[in-house]
């Protein structure tokens, strides 16, 4: 599935993967048609000192700008979806991501992410669930 191409049978789950692999190339554009206009990300979900109010990002202004900030920092990307759960318009994935940040060890860390597909088949939003720690 490309990123532009989001028919209407597409699941949460195809847009959850497509999702990951587009981070993993660095492929910013790519990543960013997936969302709805009015999508919401929260990575991770709650305040975090990524995201002190903890609102999520909410649009597509400001889901660019994270990436810009965070995602595009990172000097390598990797994943592996341990699970993925699909319940109607949602998706649930358990999901070990190795991060490159430049010198040094990667972090490695366990996390949730929960995907939910809009009517038109693009990413209503993207909940992020985790602390940096390794839990498995």
């Amino acid at each position: 599935m490309s990123a532009t191409s989001t028919a209407a049978g597409t699941t949460a789950a195809d847009l959850a993967r497509a999702s990951l692999a587009a981070v993993k190339r660095g492929d910013r554009e790519a990543w960013l048609a997936l969302f709805e206009d009015d999508a919401v990300v929260e990575d991770p979900v709650g305040p975090s000192p990524l995201d002190r109010e903890g609102r999520g990002r909410r649009g597509r202004e400001e889901i660019a700008a994270f990436y810009d900030q965070v995602i595009s920092t990172m000097t390598s990307f990797g994943y592996e979806i341990e699970r993925c759960y699909l319940g109607g318009d949602e998706a649930a994935m358990a999901v070990t991501f190795t991060i490159g940040m430049g010198e040094g060890d990667p972090l490695v860390m366990d996390l949730i992410n929960i995907y939910r597909r809009s009517p038109a088949g693009r990413l209503a939003s993207l909940r992020s669930f985790w602390d940096g720690s390794r839990q498995g």
